[in-house]
């Protein structure tokens, strides 16, 4: 196939997975974070390189390529998986060996627990059910946490004594000490095997009479619980995925991305970090804090205008090729004024986030907020994650004081 016949088909920017094809036959199952991104990389001249002579005799015998879109990163790995299991593709089953994928597995008893069980160790008389192959451990890693937090369950680790209660605190292990939440934990269950049969519309359907019936009967702790899931279903966080995508990659070599982002408690123990993509890999050496000492109160933009104040004076650091604050228009304001301050043409975005800190839009620099999405949103998760943590450790410190 050429990369010609590719361009015709207007691929989409978004997650699914992709199909290439001779004839009716199914030569390659492959699932992306980028429809357009993904499929494109296997007309670049370094593919023999990259995924080696099986994957360009493939290439080079397929003759269309088609695809299905999903909503989430998350949901096409678990479509990928179950279309590998149901069709067998050569090319997939040649690359390698199944016995060395992982599965997704429920045991058979009383109070199940959800297992990542490798194929060579797979016996399916012990689960209820089973799913996979799943090719990618450190992905499948990642989704079963956004998968948990979602639809809390029981593991091989929380199950044991001494875990128990700190796996229910963080709210990932439910509660089964009456029989009300054993029967809800079922349901939690049920609701895992449909979203692994992906089947989410079902798992939605269900969920909204599950919380008619409780806010009917007068029960809003467990009608809010409910609205929650439905919440976090609708709206996936998987920019965690992001960070083992290969088609994060180096067409853009020297590019360099810097996020900010803001911590504090009603403005007490307030830092500021900046985190650092560098050729589109996260650069961890280059992460740089920043302790806020101007504010007696909460003050995000002021804190933002003084980070970048005192990063721009550092100009043995190297200059960003984009700058991404974490907020709303006051943010990204801020951000032009001080680069306008210091004569620097940057371009900037902001990313604006919902009521449950997910993020819902790019404001800024269209242009750059459309081509490097990806890593905008992984360079803003990690800001995010870096300040939060950075933020705890000042403020156990000082309570210590």
């Amino acid at each position: 196939m050429k990369s010609q016949g590719l361009a015709k088909l207007k691929l989409p920017d978004a997650p699914g997975v992709y199909f290439f094809r001779l004839g009716k036959d199914i030569l390659y199952i492959g699932k992306a974070t980028s429809l357009r991104d993904r499929t494109k990389s296997y007309f670049s001249k370094d593919l023999i390189e990259t995924r080696g002579p099986l994957i360009l005799d493939m290439v080079f015998k397929a003759d269309k390529v088609t695809f299905e879109q999903t909503d989430s990163v998350l949901e096409a790995l678990i479509l990928e998986a179950n279309l590998i299991k149901k069709h067998q593709p050569y090319y997939n089953t040649k690359e390698k060996d199944d016995k060395s994928w992982n599965y997704v597995c429920i045991t058979d008893e009383s109070l199940p627990k959800v297992l990542v069980v490798r194929g060579k160790n797979l016996e399916p008389e012990k689960y209820s059910a089973s799913y996979g192959p799943f090719t990618n451990g450190m992905q499948l890693k990642e989704a079963l946490k956004i998968v948990r937090r979602i639809f809390p369950f029981a593991d091989a680790s929380s199950s044991k004594r001494d875990n128990y209660e700190f796996y229910r605190q963080l709210g990932l292990t439910p509660d089964v000490s009456s029989e009300d939440a054993q029967i809800a934990y079922k349901r939690n269950l049920r609701n895992i095997k449909l979203f692994f049969q992906g089947k989410k519309k079902d798992i939605l359907k269900n969920l909204a009479g599950e919380m008619k019936l409780a806010a009917k009967a007068r029960r809003f702790e467990e009608a809010a619980r409910l609205r929650n899931q439905i919440f976090a279903l609708e709206h996936i966080n998987d920019i965690a995925l992001l960070k083992n995508d290969p088609t994060i990659r180096k067409e853009k070599a020297g590019f360099r991305i810097e996020a900010y982002d803001v911590a504090h408690m009603n403005g007490k123990n307030m830092v500021g970090v900046m985190t650092v993509m560098e050729d589109c890999e996260i650069s961890k050496k280059e992460y740089r804090t920043f302790n806020i000492k101007g504010f007696a109160d909460a003050n995000d933009t002021g804190a933002l205008e003084e980070m970048l104040s005192r990063r721009m004076r550092h100009t043995e650091w190297g200059m960003p090729d984009l700058v991404v604050a974490d907020g709303g228009e006051a943010q990204l304001r801020v951000a032009k004024q001080v680069l306008k301050r210091y004569q620097l043409e940057i371009p900037v975005v902001s990313v604006v986030k919902d009521e449950r800190h997910k993020p819902k839009d790019i404001l800024g620099d269209e242009a750059m907020a459309k081509g490097h999405k990806k890593e905008i949103l992984l360079a803003n998760s990690e800001a995010h994650r870096f300040s939060i943590k950075l933020h705890k450790n000042k403020r156990n410190k000082n309570f210590l004081k």
